[in-house]
């Protein structure tokens, strides 16, 4: 049985407790499923999960969407390591239903369809999806012009959900993400080599955590039929 929160610190009694990047929530809430004891499942940013664990929250695994905040964890001598890296993920630029393609952006053909709104992203100091959209937008020469005008989310869900519903007309999101949405267009696939490599490392806290991180890593395929690249 799985139990969900939107927000670190499940307050469910559970056997098993597992903090997750956001991004995750699909194809993870359905293996959570197939354990066998309860798993209370908490999404949301990674930065925000890293600081709850240093902080004591009670986790038995940690899957984050950076390789930074995993460190950043073993660094601190909160988690042992070594982390687990089994998944990747491409970033796309999404809008609305029935936005036209942006096939080369740049620095006037994004203002030009942004006009008086913003770009949805995750906040780029802290959430995975958000740093990595700053290297790409540091990469193409417009993350000056463009700051001013982002509309930065907690986690990439929110980023997503904004441009779902018509609040923003552009948004830089996982392309998991895009495939789980029916209000999104992909406008534009951001090449991998223009941000750095997108990961999501696993940490096992305890001893039960680290069995449900091993099932994990034998059904990737549930994550690639969402829209991730498992790695080796």
């Amino acid at each position: 049985m799985a139990l969900s929160a939107c927000l670190a610190w499940p307050a469910q009694a559970a056997d098993l407790r597992i903090f997750a990047a956001a991004s995750l929530q699909g194809p993870l809430d359905l293996i959570t499923k197939e354990w066998s004891q309860d798993v209370a499942v908490s999404y949301g940013g990674s930065g925000t999960l890293a600081r709850q664990i240093s902080l004591g929250a009670p986790a038995d695994a940690v899957i984050l969407a950076n390789a930074q905040w995993s460190d950043w964890l073993v660094d601190q001598g909160h988690v042992a390591g070594p982390a687990r890296p089994f998944l990747s993920n491409q970033l796309v630029l999404v809008g609305p239903n029935g936005a036209a393609p942006l096939p080369d952006p740049d620095a006037d053909t994004l203002m030009a369809r942004l006009g008086s709104g913003r770009m949805a992203m995750g906040q780029h100091m802290s959430v995975p999806a958000g740093i990595y959209a700053q290297a790409w937008l540091e990469h193409i020469n417009v993350w000056t012009v463009l700051r001013p005008h982002l509309a930065e989310t907690e986690n990439v869900r929110a980023a997503l959900a904004l441009v779902a519903r018509g609040e923003v007309s552009l948004g830089i999101v996982y392309a998991s993400d895009a495939a789980a949405s029916d209000g999104v267009d992909v406008v534009y696939t951001i090449p991998s080599d223009t941000h750095p490599p997108i990961q999501y490392p696993a940490l096992a806290i305890t001893s039960a955590g680290a069995a449900f991180l091993d099932h994990l890593a034998t059904r990737t395929d549930l994550f690639v039929a969402a829209g991730f690249k498992a790695l080796p």
